[in-house]
């Protein structure tokens, strides 16, 4: 939604779409309201990005690259840091290593990977989250989260494999008719080749041994071919890098996948949980 306030708070990247987005639409002898309609959006909506009231959203810049950008690509690269600004500080950082990583294993022990989040689910999360956020930066933190799912199709496509407790597909966020549709999307994404999703059954403590009490974590492999191990505590964003301490952790959710269902026996159950909510 477009604030005043937003004006004071906008971010660089946003700024220096406005100013462009402005100076290109001049420059063409284009009004608010014809370039508006050559994108899909009002006169007001054009006022509301070039004065940061409320800033460009990834569509409209991919619709401002198509009509206005004049082949230079640059609202195509300003998409990459609008979104990167969007991410909450502690994940930034981690943010452009997960995007061109070639191997992630991710366990998740209370909410679903964010990675493979439905837009519906993101923001039931979100919203329901303490301490609460406005309704613009509700909005720019599931645009944010939702673009991540990008990396599936991304050519070469990276290895990415989730281990996530069983309660984490029993926990509703919103309603069930959200988590039905989040399960199903999660079988969806079970399927495709590049994947890989189990789970872990909410008994296994019973077994006597459960690798994974002390919380989620993901472990990524860059194009350097680094490991580095990612975790988020209290809005803590904590980035491990030193060999030894990768190496305990990586033997740590090793075992957490020890114990976790097979793939298809994942995928059943997922797919049965998924029927339960009908």
């Amino acid at each position: 939604m477009a604030r005043a306030e937003n004006k004071v708070v906008a971010s660089g990247t946003a700024r220096m779409v406005a100013a462009l987005a402005k100076a290109l639409r001049e420059q063409l002898g284009l009004t608010q309201e014809e370039l508006g309609k050559m994108i899909g959006y009002t006169a007001s909506a054009i006022s509301a990005m070039e004065t940061c009231a409320q800033p460009a959203s990834d569509k409209m810049l991919v619709a401002l690259e198509k009509a206005i950008g004049g082949g230079l690509g640059l609202f195509e690269k300003a998409r990459k840091w609008m979104l990167l600004e969007k991410y909450p500080a502690r994940f930034r950082g981690f943010s452009e290593m997960e995007a061109g990583a070639v191997t992630i294993c991710s366990y998740a022990s209370f909410v679903l990977d964010g990675l493979f989040q439905t837009e519906a689910y993101a923001r039931a999360v979100i919203h329901g989250s303490y301490p609460p956020v406005s309704k613009q930066k509700e909005d720019e933190l599931v645009e944010a989260r939702v673009a991540r799912r990008a990396l599936f199709d991304r050519e070469p496509a990276p290895m990415i494999e989730l281990i996530l407790e069983e309660s984490v597909l029993r926990r509703p966020f919103g309603s069930w008719d959200i988590l039905r549709e989040q399960l199903r999307s999660l079988a969806n994404d079970a399927q495709r080749d590049n994947i890989c999703i189990q789970v872990l059954p909410m008994n296994r403590g019973l077994r006597g041994a459960h690798a994974g009490e002390r919380g989620p974590m993901k472990i990524v492999v860059t194009e350097d071919h680094d490991h580095v191990v990612f975790m988020e505590i209290e809005d803590q964003g904590i980035l491990v890098s030193n060999p030894p301490e990768v190496a305990q952790l990586a033997h740590r959710y090793a075992k957490i996948r020890a114990q976790a269902l097979s793939p298809d026996d994942s995928l059943s159950l997922i797919e049965r949980l998924a029927g339960e909510q009908e």
